[in-house]
């Protein structure tokens, strides 16, 4: 870790040379570019399977003054282009078969089996939809010498739409056909559209409008109503026209089951292939040059480019699905886990006549790292002093640029001495106050925290037990009267604090909190100390304390009031730090999973817990409300708040239950809904920039928070609402 006088000066460097927002702005890139890219794979996926823009409306029976004769009394081949108004008829003994709503990964096989089987070729006027998702159907369809056509993108009424619309119904199903076949099609068939003579005044706007992009509108003659599946019979009767007449037939090969078209066609091209039909596509029916070319350079690339993003979204969506589940179970786990085994941890800890042991006593050293904390130092001193058990206050001074250790000194407290050292870090001060300190137990603590009367005492009760080295106290947000704030005190009563009782049941307590936790002097000293190798010394501490086989547990009354950060800058720092740290600790000790004996048991069950809950489910939680946010835009929308609420709900239950166990006051809790939608999105991004500082290998710097002073001793100070009561003012809860 970065000596902290090393640190000055880059900050001085940093505020001269004015690259301190840059370096903002450029933290912030990677996470938001990860998670814009996320949104824009959903927003693509959305588009692609019609769950947005996707426009289900069908234009009533209109008026036919509008509509040439010759196109109501004329074929089904249409051509407007260039300004001609021509329709064209099959020819006798010709059939086109034409299938709509493709392809289809389970029907249009089996339909160009079937068409293979029988040496015949169709029509398949095609989605750009389907074609994005199914783009090797769409090449098998060419390259056995069918024809493709646009059935515009995610079929809706062109009549409704605008001529912009409709262009980019076309420009993006042609996008489409290029990425997958390599070909462009001219041939068009509109969406809900039947015979040429149902062709009216709101339909025949649209398709003029088509022909002078190019394309012939394909309608039909006969419609086997195959959508209905009415039977194969049914189907195969009218399919068969009359007279030895040419026909353009409907079918399709999507939008549900198509077993009936299936058979019926099985049937059908045989049946008509020995009275002399011939089945081929519409070009080579009519005679005409194909309505197939070929696209080759940029227009290539980018049909290519379009199949790999859709491929890509779909994939990605595919797979973030599953981690929405996993971390689902996970959420759902945790949930479980924390109120189930807290109630056991209250019941174990307040029932009548628990003890850890024999009462304790003896002195203890509490020791105070302090690095310009000239704003908190005095109230923390105070506090201490003010201590129903004996102790001896140890003040590390690291090498503080402000006075604080001569502001400790002019206090002149029994039992209070400053220890002076050249700036080396949190680690070294606190191992340099071990060295100094008189008695066995010892109790450590931040700068800027303020500890009740009884916190010593109740802190060092656990270690009437011999087999406890470690305790974790109780740390408490005392600035809780902004909003920042008081997020952080649901943050430190829900999460932190009923985590530890989780763990403590589990025998498997990840951290003592650098704000209150007590700790033998042989524990500390058979692990080495306070070490440097990561920037969460007290989780790298806790996890080498389990390792050694001591027990770690949690003291629900030893409270301790910290100065919680005042702003988003200074908040992020901290967890960015904290985050980053556990990830260091938890690498450090991977080898405890492989640890044998009771000494294994932390490896086995809490190295993976804490793995889970602390860096796994809170990186994929960000899915939870991107998949919220989608799920409210484009639907389903009243699925979607329901299963947020109820997700609230449970948190609401778990929030509720451990503010009840710390004796807190409900009325924070109003804010926990904005918590969710605001604060967590933040720690999200803290979390994910730590990801990606760990595998890119970069090096976090220690960072000091600015303090404001505003806690102050127990009975005299802004401790926030005066909820820092004693123990003896508080009634356990049943």
């Amino acid at each position: 870790m970065p000596s902290r006088s090393r640190r000055q000066q880059h900050q001085h460097r940093a505020a001269g040379t004015g690259r301190s927002r840059p370096r903002l702005r450029l933290r912030l890139l990677l996470p938001l570019t990860l998670l814009l890219s996320i949104v824009a794979m959903l927003m693509l996926r959305g588009y692609v399977h019609s769950e947005i823009l996707a426009d289900h409306r069908i234009q009533p029976e209109a008026a036919t003054d509008k509509v040439p004769e010759k196109i109501l009394d004329g074929g089904p081949v249409i051509d407007t282009r260039s300004g001609r108004t021509t329709s064209l008829r099959v020819p006798d003994h010709r059939i086109v078969l034409t299938f709509d709503d493709g392809p289809d990964p389970t029907w249009t096989p089996k339909v160009l089996d079937v068409l293979k089987k029988h040496h015949a070729h169709a029509v398949f006027f095609v989605t750009g939809t389907m074609t994005s998702r199914y783009p090797e159907l769409v090449k098998r369809i060419v390259d056995e010498g069918n024809e493709v056509g646009v059935h515009t993108f995610d079929h809706p009424d062109l009549s409704y739409q605008s001529k912009s619309r409709i262009d980019w119904e076309l420009s993006t199903t042609q996008l489409a056909i290029s990425g997958a076949a390599g070909v462009r099609t001219s041939l068009f068939r509109p969406p809900y559209s039947s015979f040429a003579d149902a062709m009216d005044d709101k339909s025949w706007p649209v398709t003029e409008y088509i022909g002078t992009r190019g394309y012939i509108t394909v309608v039909n003659d006969m419609d086997t109503e195959d959508w209905q599946k009415p039977g194969v019979d049914k189907i195969v009767q009218n399919a068969q026209p009359k007279n030895g007449k040419g026909a353009v037939v409907l079918m399709h090969d999507s939008g549900g089951d198509r077993h009936q078209t299936v058979e019926a066609l099985d049937k059908l091209l045989p049946e008509l292939q020995a009275k002399g039909y011939r089945f081929d596509n519409i070009t080579e029916a009519l005679g005409a040059k194909s309505a197939l070319t070929p696209v080759t350079g940029i227009d290539l690339w980018k049909g290519r480019a379009w199949i790999f993003l859709v491929t890509a979204s779909d994939d990605v969506t595919d797979a973030l699905t599953v981690c929405l589940a996993v971390v689902g179970a996970l959420v759902i786990a945790r949930f479980g886990l924390m109120l189930l085994l807290s109630v056991l941890h209250a019941r174990r800890v307040r029932r009548r006549g628990f003890r850890w042991g024999k009462p304790v006593t003896e002195p203890v050293t509490v020791l105070v790292p302090a690095y310009n904390e000239a704003k908190c130092i005095e109230a923390t001193v105070r506090s201490l002093t003010a201590s129903d058990h004996p102790i001896e206050v140890i003040v590390v001074d690291d090498g503080s640029s402000d006075g604080t250790a001569r502001i400790v000194e002019d206090l002149d407290l029994p039992g209070v001495r400053v220890v002076r050292q050249v700036n080396a870090g949190k680690p070294a001060a606190l191992n340099r106050g071990v060295a100094n300190a008189s008695h066995d137990l010892i109790v450590m603590m931040d700068g800027d925290t303020v500890f009740e009367p009884s916190t010593v005492r109740e802190l060092v009760q656990p270690f009437g037990d011999p087999r406890v080295g470690a305790v974790a106290g109780n740390a408490k947000v005392g600035n809780r009267d902004s909003m920042i704030g008081a997020w952080q005190h649901i943050e430190y009563v829900m999460g932190f604090n009923l985590d530890r009782r989780m763990y403590d049941v589990l025998r498997c307590m990840p951290t003592i909190p650098g704000a209150v936790g007590a700790f033998r002097r042989t524990a500390l000293e058979r692990v080495g100390g306070m070490s440097e190798d990561t920037l969460a010394e007290d989780t790298d501490i806790t996890m080498a304390i389990h390792r050694d086989g001591w027990r770690v547990v949690y003291a629900e009354n030893a409270r301790a009031w910290t100065e919680a950060p005042e702003s988003v800058q200074q908040l992020w720092s901290q967890r960015y730090r904290w985050s980053y740290g556990t990830m260091q600790a938890i690498w450090k000790h991977r080898g405890a999973l492989l640890d044998r004996g009771p000494s294994g048991r932390f490896g086995r069950v809490g190295l993976p817990l804490v793995s889970l809950f602390m860096v796994v489910a809170p990186l994929l939680a960000p899915l939870i409300d991107i998949f919220l946010l989608y799920g409210v835009i484009f639907g389903p929308t009243q699925k979607t708040i329901i299963a947020w609420l109820g997700v609230l709900a449970v948190q609401l239950v778990c929030a509720a239950y451990a503010f009840r166990l710390d004796r807190e006051r409900m009325t924070h809790l109003l804010s926990l809904p904005l918590q969710q939608l605001l604060y967590r999105q933040l720690m999200y991004v803290v979390l994910l920039q730590s990801w990606i500082t760990a595998l890119t290998g970069g090096r976090l710097r220690w960072q000091k928070l600015r303090r404001t002073g505003v806690l102050g001793a127990p009975g005299g100070g802004p401790v926030s609402d005066r909820e820092s009561r004693s123990s003896g003012e508080r009634r356990p809860v049943a």
